[in-house]
């Protein structure tokens, strides 16, 4: 019986080694793939139209309202500061995470005003599609808002000149 089971148990090793070696295999191809990949998704290449977004604003006051068209790399467009509105999104662009995702539903919001304004963003980012609305009515949308400044203005409304 013993024999038996030492054959079972070295047929046994000998599939979990072969196992092994050939999903080791598979990680290092793919390693290899992801470092030749670039770290960030704004690190790609740009698409033939690039990365383009219409920023639509509302009550923000200091002639900051109006519709803007933003293009980058390189920078251009309507918008008051086109480089450094892209410099905004770029820096705020994280490899898996949404740049304009709105605020979770379950966060924890400071109960604070932050004025009228109301943008919304729509057009191109890395590639995917981007439609987000942004206020200034709690501490997540204002905090939301100004990661992003200048894409969208200098918020002037609740108190400020």
């Amino acid at each position: 019986m013993s024999q038996v089971m030492s054959q079972v148990v070295s047929q046994v090793v000998s599939r979990i080694r072969s196992r092994l070696v050939a999903g080791a295999a598979a990680s290092a191809a793919a390693l290899a793939a992801l470092s030749a990949a670039p770290p960030a998704a704004h690190a790609q290449e740009p698409s033939p139209s690039g990365d383009r977004l219409t920023v639509t604003v509302r009550d923000a006051g200091g002639g900051a309202d109006g519709t803007y068209e933003i293009h980058c790399r390189p920078s251009g467009g309507s918008h008051p500061d086109p480089a450094g509105a892209c410099a905004a999104v770029e820096r705020n662009t994280r490899w898996g995470k949404d740049v304009f995702a709105p605020a979770p539903r379950d966060a924890v919001c400071t109960m604070q005003y932050g004025g009228a304004a109301t943008a919304r963003v729509t057009g191109t980012w890395a590639g995917r599609p981007v439609d987000a609305a942004y206020s200034r009515k709690n501490g997540c949308e204002i905090a939301r808002w100004d990661r992003l400044v200048p894409l969208l203005p200098e918020a002037r409304g609740a108190g400020r000149p």
